[in-house]
């Protein structure tokens, strides 16, 4: 299927590792042209350059985007370099384990600018172009916000936030054409998760233990299969789809556990 993507401007938030990474080569592969917002300038390079080696096109701008001003100022280089913008991927956070108990005000207010904040200011800064577009926003969140993990509440709230978001804006943005939808993400192994597994005791037995739960096939959804769902949503293929949160998990929200030993 033709996603009709080619030549599109997509920002992808966190596009250098990880889910975005995973984003960013398909929309390339699909002939779409993501522009990667990240920190560290060295890896967003080498997400471009392995797209470009793949025959693709991308780019990036170097931005921290728990930074209000960073987040403006990057749109703008984007919008100053392209002259448009044809989709938006917020994807960029970290579940950094910010508690009720051990946590305080300082903490919690910071981990909503790392995960929930850029997702406004990025959508803001880019509606004028999007509306011009007729673009198509996409917001990566996880199950944290649906089942609770214990000790992430900054992180939780943030996709709590995330969801609400998603289907405020696809209200207010209807009036335009725009479409606005999620995808939720649940147990998909990236660097980051494989890092966190590796401070467990015992890593690859807990690993195992993790797969035994989600129901389809008992193993982690890849950043590919997350990257997928994405590029339909973003795509004109989902010309009648908005408001959605689509779960690419699994299972793992919402079929009954005892399905995974079954």
């Amino acid at each position: 299927m033709d996603l009709q993507l080619t030549n599109k401007v997509i920002i992808v938030s966190g596009g250098a590792k990880g889910i975005g990474e995973g984003i960013v080569k398909v929309l390339a592969a699909e002939g779409a042209i993501p522009v990667i917002i990240g920190r560290n300038e060295a890896d967003n390079l080498a997400t471009v350059a392995a797209v470009e080696a793949a025959g693709g096109k991308a780019a990036q701008v170097v931005a921290e985007l728990s930074e209000p001003a960073a987040c403006e100022s990057a749109v703008k280089k984007i919008i100053a370099t392209f002259g448009r913008i044809d989709g938006l991927v917020n994807n960029a956070g970290v579940n950094d384990g910010v508690g009720l108990e051990g946590g305080n005000y300082e903490k919690f207010m910071a981990s909503l600018h790392k995960n929930v904040v850029h997702y406004y200011l990025l959508a803001h800064h880019a509606l004028p172009e999007l509306i011009k577009s007729k673009g198509a926003i996409v917001n990566i969140t996880s199950k944290t916000a649906d089942t609770g993990q214990g000790n992430t509440s900054a992180y939780a709230a943030s996709n709590g936030g995330r969801n609400a978001l998603t289907r405020e804006w696809a209200v207010e943005l209807l009036k335009y054409g725009i479409r606005v939808n999620a995808v939720v993400v649940a147990e998909c192994f990236t660097p980051l998760y494989a890092k966190w597994i590796e401070t467990l005791p015992n890593p690859k037995e807990k690993l195992k233990e993790i797969e035994s739960k989600i129901p389809l096939e008992n193993r982690m959804t890849t950043a590919e299969e997350i990257a997928n769902a994405v590029a339909f949503l973003l795509s004109p293929r989902s010309s009648h789809t908005t408001g959605q949160l689509v779960y690419v998990d699994g299972g793992y929200v919402h079929l009954d556990r005892a399905l995974a030993n079954a």
